[in-house]
């Protein structure tokens, strides 16, 4: 089932997963944001999310959904640490829309 891209300006808290959601719903959320599309280029997204900058909403989710690609394109799910990076990306990105 595709999902739909959700502008930033659009996201509300209702739209982000619970922190006791299963890993397939981060990833259904990590690809409601395109950060290719929306930075420009791989490498402009890339940047952003391996310096893990958080610095406002577009950042925090771009992190998420390039970890969400990267994790994807090795074909595993997250291990134990980086799915609690995962957790707290998406716990900060529903504080900030609070």
């Amino acid at each position: 089932m595709p999902v739909k891209i959700i502008p930033t300006d659009q996201l509300e808290a209702s739209d982000v997963p619970p922190d006791n959601a299963e890993l397939e719903d981060l990833f259904r959320f990590a690809y409601t944001f395109d950060g290719y599309q929306h930075w420009g280029s791989f490498s402009r997204c890339a940047e952003i999310a391996n310096a893990r900058d958080h610095g406002n909403l577009d950042k925090l989710r771009t992190c998420l959904f390039f970890e969400a690609r990267r994790w994807r394109h090795f074909g595993d799910l997250p291990d134990e640490e980086e799915s609690r990076y995962w957790r707290s990306l998406v716990a900060e990105i529903r504080q900030r829309l609070q």
